[in-house]
């Protein structure tokens, strides 16, 4: 009995210990800080969806930012997503230097720790350990410089600013990004004995500087305590960054502050909960679901929010108003997986577009707080808010909303990387039912082309098209039956690039002549920009979520898509790798053909779902998240394009993935946990549980969803939502007679 009552309390032990492990602890910001080819990650402490972003300046031009040895200073706020950052400030002990290369500090990972909240470094030349925080729109600073006797902390900007001493402890200022300001108010823990200003490398006495490269530098004449730096930002002024300031840090403890934002993503991580699976993959799991909360960010200020769309600043009416996103990489999975999650902020993130669109007369789809940053090709604002709105999310403008998608539809231009009225190019589209393309050895002949971008002509059709079946599901809900008629017929013209002669989805002329000679694997430039965008034929062939019953038709049926996705994972190139990556930089991540790290392929190892063989997708699903994920710096296999890439891992993960934006179904793939619940916003909750999930047991053997038996590998929005569990049970062989029902 004494044995049982020992074995009793052990197991209590384990559970309940089990039950505290702070799962925010998984999460290394550094994971992605060394690209496989081209962007990469930076450290970002932040609150989920907050307005300031921060972390540590690494060598200038080194893109690899995890492999540089010294911190050049530390940002005030990243205003928009991968697009840097503005004002910087840098501790220093000894005479000033205004001499970035000359005031840089060597630093070492191994006496670095980093969290989403909180991030601490130990600049080595000066023996200052750094530290940092963050509230919504603040940043709080600590610098202990030890026993060093003149201790120094400059504030600079490379762009047009201006700053100012405006007490004996307060630096304020702004900063010009695209024509728009942000402003920031910054108060030190103690008094300057010193301060001077700098412009263009040389220094002065004065309390003020303005222009490009200029700041202020104070000084302290010994170390004693530790400096703190509270920095509050806005875009509306300055006395709003002191207000935000104020109201979200005040007097308040730095280590009060930290454990606020550690409580706060404690909670936003923990929506999922994850058992089983290796102690990796929980590292690349929660951290992929910490980068899908970078953005969008919340920039209402008090009430108020300045837009960058009329340069105006406005009454929000309690909702907040959010910025920053980049449709074309989002509206796949990152804004599906926050549908679940958090689905009124996903509201006010829709009603926040529709604000844009009334302040500037276009529906925008990579919305800045300077305005549109007008990129790729689509208006997918269509999908997000169709998706949003048949999911059961009402609280918004939708009559309005509509109006603006119409709009663009009707009336915008669909040249990539441009945003306004139509051209002769959209006449020509709209006529005849594709975007004519152009030779390459030709001459452009439309002014409006991006020079670098190009046409982009089968994927501007194919995004098009699938952009259109959704504005006519929004059309036919709200009881628009001639315009559910137009745009159902323009989604189907996707058919007008299928070119049944090779089996592909090609570039055709104005005049209806497909262009020959046509390469799959190489024709049309740079990222095969003239005809597709970033990516070659091979991926975007299966770019039709909207119609996949049809797809498979065209390309023979279903025994012809299954050797078709077999062909693409694994095509090899035709010329050298080396050489192939020259010209496809996007395409990272390669399986054969397939690119795991770009957005179009997202869904293609689902599609094995459509053509009776699920278990295919599981096993396919697998192999690209072990090969190309990791929980290293070099862990990200491609663009990271604020959540896009790391959605889809946190989605394919828990076994379930949403191939039709706007269909509320789920595709259901090979989850890697033994146990995944998700806390949902009304209290209910919805779980996989896998039996015998191993590495070897990747294979669905049978299902059940609420108990009862399910052979078709789809879920829909509503069984997630209502809460419940879909029970799988895992084999090491596939099960080929499951999921094959309708």
């Amino acid at each position: 009995m004494k044995k049982f009552s020992t074995l009793l309390q052990a197991l209590i032990l384990i559970v309940t210990s089990c039950s505290r492990t702070d799962i925010s602890q998984y999460v290394d910001p550094n994971i992605g800080s060394v690209a496989p080819l081209l962007t990469t990650k930076v450290p970002t402490v932040h609150r989920p969806h907050s307005m300031v972003r921060v972390f540590p300046i690494t060598k200038p031009g080194l893109n690899d930012r995890y492999l540089s040895d010294r911190i050049y200073g530390f940002t005030v706020n990243m205003p928009a997503y991968r697009m840097g950052y503005l004002t910087e400030l840098m501790p220093t002990t000894g005479k000033p230097e205004v001499n970035r290369n000359e005031y840089a500090s060597m630093y070492d990972h191994a006496q670095e720790e980093v969290h989403p909240w909180y991030h601490r470094v130990l600049l080595e030349d000066y023996g200052i350990t750094a530290e940092w925080t963050t509230t919504e729109r603040a940043v709080i600073y600590r610098f202990d410089f030890g026993e060093n006797d003149s201790c120094n902390i400059l504030f600079r900007s490379s762009n047009n600013s201006g700053f100012n001493v405006t007490g004996d402890n307060i630096i304020s200022g702004w900063e010009e990004f695209e024509k728009t300001r942000q402003y920031f108010h910054a108060e030190f823990s103690r008094p300057f004995d010193n301060k001077s200003s700098f412009r263009q490398g040389v220094t002065g006495t004065e309390t003020s500087s303005s222009g490009r490269n200029s700041g202020i530098i104070a000084t302290w004449l010994s170390s004693g305590d530790p400096v703190e730096v509270r920095i509050g930002v806005s875009y509306i002024d300055e006395k709003q960054a002191a207000a935000n300031l104020n109201k979200e840090a005040g007097a308040r403890k730095f280590s009060e502050i930290k454990e606020e934002s550690h409580d706060i993503w404690t909670a936003a991580l923990g929506k999922i909960k994850v058992e089983g699976g290796t102690e990796r993959q929980k590292r690349i799991f929660y951290t992929s679901l910490y980068r899908s909360m970078e953005r969008m960010v919340n920039i209402s200020e008090d009430g108020r929010y300045f837009s960058g769309y009329d340069n105006k600043v406005h009454e929000d009416g309690g909702r907040p108003f959010y910025v920053d996103d980049w449709l074309w990489d989002t509206y796949r999975s990152l804004h599906p997986l926050m549908l679940i999650l958090d689905p009124e902020r996903q509201a006010d993130m829709v009603e926040s577009y529709i604000k844009m669109y009334e302040q500037s007369g276009w529906m925008p789809g990579f919305p800045q707080f300077y305005g549109d940053f007008p990129a790729m090709i689509g208006f997918h604002t269509a999908p997000l808010v169709w998706d949003t709105w048949q999911k059961g999310v009402k609280n918004i403008s939708i009559e309005k909303a509509y109006e603006g998608l119409r709009k663009n539809a009707m009336e915008g231009t669909m040249l990539p990387w441009r945003m306004g009225p139509g051209c002769e190019l959209d006449s020509l589209y709209h006529v005849n039912g594709w975007y004519p393309a152009l030779p390459e050895d030709s001459t452009e002949t439309v002014s409006m082309v991006h020079d670098f971008e190009k046409r982009q002509a089968v994927a501007v059709t194919l995004e098009h098209s699938f952009d259109d079946w959704c504005l006519a599901q929004l059309a036919k809900d709200l009881g628009k039956e001639k315009d559910y008629e137009l745009f159902m017929k323009l989604s189907k013209n996707y058919m007008n690039v299928f070119n049944p002669a090779n089996g592909f989805m090609a570039p055709r002329m104005a005049d209806g002549k497909w262009i020959e000679p046509f390469d799959p694997q190489l024709s049309g430039g740079i990222g095969s920009r003239s005809f597709y965008a970033e990516n070659n034929v091979w991926t975007w062939n299966f770019s039709v979520q909207q119609d996949i019953p049809h797809l498979i038709e065209l390309l023979g049926g279903n025994e012809s898509l299954v050797k078709r996705l077999d062909a693409l994972f694994n095509e090899p190139t035709r010329i050298s790798k080396w050489q192939f990556m020259g010209q496809f930089p996007d395409a990272t991540g390669l399986n054969g053909m397939f690119v795991t790290g770009n957005e179009p392929s997202f869904h293609i190892p689902y599609l094995y779902n459509y053509a009776g063989q699920p278990w295919r997708t599981q096993r396919r699903i697998r192999e690209i998240m072990d090969m190309w994920f990791d929980d290293k710096p070099l862990g990200i296999p491609g663009d990271e394009d604020g959540g896009g890439l790391c959605s889809w891992y946190v989605f394919s993960a828990m076994g379930f993935y949403p191939v039709t934006p706007g269909s509320g179904e789920y595709s259901i793939g090979s989850p890697f946990f033994e146990s995944v619940r998700i806390d949902l916003p009304d209290g209910k909750k919805f779980s996989v549980v896998a039996r015998n999930c191993s590495y070897k047991n990747k294979y669905i053997q049978s299902a059940t969803l609420n108990g009862k038996e399910l052979n078709s590998p789809v879920i829909s929005h509503s069984d997630i939502m209502n809460g419940g569990r879909l029970m799988l049970v895992m084999g090491d062989r596939p099960n080929k007679n499951w999921g094959i029902g309708k």
